[in-house]
Formats: structure tokens, C-alpha cells, sequence
């Protein structure tokens, strides 16, 4: 896939002195509710109105859109605001319809990022189309698959093209409603730098309360814009209400997020510098989680070992580990005495571990 600059091109030829911005609220439901948001917006620094159309739930019977008729409200809110409008598509009928009402922006979403025959057949349906057309990352952390639906459009001759990062999906228990990741749109961004970055923070956080500092990390890690849920009326709505805020906790929050383009050589050091740092401060949270499950299995092992009368310390076992973590840390650029101190820490905090 080659760079992709004409939607780059577009977000530059806006000058807009703050990332762009799509906001609006997780579903369409009457056409005062889409018209009150859509002046609330006019007042803050959304340029894009958001609103789901159809809705594909994790199981029957909620809230599965208006369908066909939330798209004239839409549009009745983009002639009254001069908001451009965007909204879901999944399967090619909605794209015709969505082209029908003049929709400016089309997003993929991660249920059917996943489904190469649906993205291919989306495709062929946007066929040519100078459309803004967004590509949401997979339910499941897979770079290859996410972009893999990026070139289907892109050989569709569809140029202007982005991704949203809206977090994957985990069994485990964590504090988001889909993990960030932030190491996979990291790597998207550094093989296709011209590729604008989009992130949905609302998705990932799953509650309102933490959506800030999503925010304030991807714009630290150079994120071109934001998708925002945003609802006049957050505990009332419809669908995904713990995760949505009001036009005026936008307004605040775009005012304290806001990244004023600067010029000069110190100016640029520093952005750099911040991006570098923030992304050694995303590995560091990974390995911090990584290390909190390491003691947790041996927590186990060392109830396994109380309950068979097995001593705790085996010495075959740590010295066959320690060997196989040199060779890898060799293999990985890192000294053999850096791996000595990190594993003889491990060691004594999982022996730790296992005495209690």
C-alpha cells in the first residue's frame, strides 16, 4: 500500500489549530435529539457530526439503530450547522444510502474490520468515491488484518483513507472497555506515517471519567484527531450512556487537549522528545502488567508446592531460565549483566511470592 496523502492533504488545507475532532452522539434517536447536539457542537471545536445510524449489537433485542431515517436528520443538521456528517457503514446498502444522503465521512467498525469478504464487498461499493473513508482496528489485536482492510479500500481507488484505534477486545479483567494497546497503532503509524490517526477514546474507556487521558496520550503520540460520543442528555441515552459526555465537557476538554501548531527547531525537539517518552512510558504500563501476572502464577505454583511439601527454591529449574533469557536478551541487544540484575529481581520477588 503507498502512502496515502489525500486525506492528510484535506485535514492541512482546513488549518485548524487543533486536531481534528468527530463528535456526536453513539446512536441517532429522534431528529431534535440529532439537531440540539449538532448546534451544541457548532459551539465547540467539532468539525464532524457523529451518529449511528445502524447499530450491530453483541447480542439481539437492544437498540439496533433508527436505520434509513436518522440519515435525513443528519443531513438536516449538516444544512442547518455546516457540520460535515459522518456515520457507520457496514455492508453495502448502508453505503448506498449513506451516499444517497450525502454522508462526508464513512467508518468501518471493528465488527466488520474483521471479515475480509464484508470489507472487500464495502469496498467495491465505495468504489471511486472521494468520501472520507475511516477504517475502525479489528475486535482482536491484529496490525496485519487492520491494515489488510485499509488496502482493500485503497485498491478501490478510494484515497482518501484513515483509522480509528478504538482498543481490542481481552477476556481478562482490566480498567478499559477495550484495552488500548498503544504499541500496535505506534507500529501502524510508523510504517504509514501519511495515514491520518484517529482515536475513540469513548470505546476504549467504556466510562466517561477517563477518556482525558486517552485523549492527552494520543495526542502525545502524534493522533491527528479524536471521535468523541458526545449526547446532551449522557445518562438517557440510548445505547453506550456510562461512556458518552456532554457538548460542554467537550468544549472544556478540546480547551485543555489543545496542541497549537508552533514553529522552530526547539519546538520540534520537544514534540519529539514527548512522543519518544510516551511511548516508553506505554511499554513500561505493559511490563508492569506483565510482571503483576507473572507473580500472580507464581502465587499459584507456590500453593501447589505448601500443598505436595515441594521446596520452594529449585535450583535446574532458575538456572535453565536464567541461560534461555541471556540467549534472548542477545538476540534482543541486551547485555548479559542487565538480564542477570532484571531475572535475579524476578526470581527473588516471585520466591517472595511463593513463601507467602
Amino acid at each position: 500500500m503507498k502512502n496515502n496523502k489525500n486525506l492528510r492533504t484535506w485535514l492541512d488545507k482546513m488549518a485548524l489549530n487543533h486536531p481534528l475532532v468527530i463528535a456526536g452522539p453513539c446512536s441517532a434517536e429522534s431528529e431534535a435529539q440529532v439537531l440540539n447536539i449538532a448546534h451544541q457542537l457548532k459551539k465547540t471545536d467539532a468539525t464532524v457530526l457523529r451518529a449511528g445510524i445502524w447499530k450491530p449489537r453483541t447480542r439481539p433485542g437492544n437498540f439496533e439503530g433508527v436505520g434509513e431515517i436518522g440519515l435525513k436528520w443528519l443531513k438536516k443538521a449538516k444544512e442547518e450547522t455546516g457540520l460535515l456528517t459522518a456515520t457507520e457503514v457496514a455492508n453495502p446498502n448502508h453505503v448506498e444510502l449513506a451516499l444517497k444522503y450525502d454522508v462526508d465521512v464513512l467508518w468501518i467498525g471493528a465488527r466488520t474490520t474483521v471479515s475480509p469478504f464484508i470489507v472487500q464487498e464495502i469496498a467495491e461499493a465505495l468504489k471511486g468515491t472521494d468520501k472520507i473513508v475511516l477504517v475502525k482496528n479489528p475486535v482482536n489485536p491484529d496490525l496485519a488484518l487492520w491494515l489488510g482492510a485499509v488496502e482493500r479500500l485503497y485498491t478501490s481507488d478510494i484515497k482518501r483513507l484513515g483509522v480509528i484505534h478504538r482498543g481490542f477486545s481481552t477476556y481478562e479483567k482490566t480498567n478499559y472497555r477495550n484495552n488500548p494497546e498503544w504499541q500496535i497503532p505506534i507500529d501502524l503509524q510508523n510504517q504509514f506515517p501519511d495515514l491520518p490517526l484517529i482515536l475513540d477514546p469513548s470505546h476504549i474507556a467504556g466510562r466517561r471519567d477517563i477518556i482525558f487521558d486517552l485523549c492527552q496520550t494520543a495526542l502525545d503520540l502524534n493522533f491527528d484527531g479524536l471521535m468523541i460520543e458526545t449526547h446532551h442528555d449522557p445518562d438517557n441515552a440510548w445505547s453506550d450512556a456510562k461512556q458518552q459526555i456532554t457538548p460542554k465537557v467537550l468544549e472544556q476538554l478540546t480547551i485543555e487537549l489543545k496542541i497549537r501548531k508552533e514553529e522552530g527547531d526547539a519546538i520540534e525537539y520537544k514534540n519529539k522528545l514527548e512522543n519518544l517518552r510516551t511511548q516508553i512510558d506505554v511499554i513500561d504500563h505493559k511490563l508492569t502488567e506483565i510482571l503483576g501476572k507473572r507473580m500472580q502464577i507464581a502465587d499459584d505454583i507456590g500453593v501447589l508446592k505448601t500443598k505436595n511439601n515441594v521446596a520452594i527454591l529449585q535450583s535446574k529449574r532458575w538456572n535453565e531460565i536464567l541461560g534461555k533469557m541471556i540467549l534472548q536478551g542477545e538476540e534482543n541487544n541486551l547485555s548479559e549483566e542487565f538480564i542477570l540484575k532484571i531475572y535475579k529481581a524476578i526470581h527473588q520477588e516471585s520466591i517472595n511470592h511463593q513463601k507467602k
